[in-house]
């Protein structure tokens, strides 16, 4: 009621309203305009397009500047399927290196593996900042998604995390996860804009609620 009230007075009284000039930005032109993901020459942004650990990689790094952490700076491992002149190549070393990602046996990356919502995710929380949730609370978080069950166990704490600051675009009338179906350049775009979102307003909890600690993922 007090709110209608002033809103109605700032009106009455020509105020601007900051209200009326925040925009409603679409995640898509969001990240474009942010330099984190790109159209193509003719403007299509391929939202239904599927993400690659080698997308993914690039992604991650030039939002979260993995190249400034320490662990990047380690030399480079061999990749033999990852030549030097590889367009990902700095991108997946980096990566790797500060432990973001992970190869595979034989020491494999698979740039063009596509991946997976819960790997996706997974991997964006643990380049955030996984939150160390003790189990129950992991479990309670989880618990108002009806398909959490498919979540693989290692996975749990990082899409925990992920659910928890609002990175995850869950399914609209049913609030499934969708873990296992492919991640979307929509998908990720969506991520990336709320986290984008994050740095103009870092938190939306109650100033007496602090989250839990950030640490290492899984």
């Amino acid at each position: 009621m007090l709110v209608s009230i002033f809103f109605a007075i700032a009106l009455a009284q020509g105020v601007p309203m900051a209200v009326q000039s925040q925009q409603i930005i679409d995640p898509i032109d969001r990240v474009v305009s942010a330099g984190l993901m790109n159209k193509d020459a003719t403007g299509n942004f391929k939202a239904e397009g599927l993400v690659s650990r080698a997308d993914l990689a690039m992604i991650l790094v030039k939002t979260f500047g993995l190249e400034r952490r320490k662990t990047a700076q380690k030399p480079d491992m061999e990749l033999p399927d990852v030549p030097k002149s590889y367009w990902a190549y700095s991108a997946i070393q980096t990566a790797l290196k500060t432990g973001t990602m992970s190869g595979y046996r034989d020491g494999m990356f698979f740039p063009n593996q596509r991946v997976t919502r819960a790997e996706a995710l997974a991997i964006f929380a643990q380049a955030y900042g996984v939150f160390q949730f003790p189990e129950a609370s992991i479990s309670e978080i989880l618990a108002k998604y009806p398909d959490a069950g498919e979540i693989p166990n290692w996975a749990r704490k990082s899409i925990a995390t992920a659910l928890y600051e609002g990175f995850v675009n869950v399914e609209l009338g049913t609030n499934k996860i969708n873990p296992l179906k492919p991640m979307t350049r929509g998908d990720i775009a969506y991520a990336l804009s709320k986290y984008l979102e994050r740095q103009v307003r870092p938190t939306s909890l109650p100033v007496d609620e602090q989250p839990p600690e950030r640490g290492v993922g899984r």
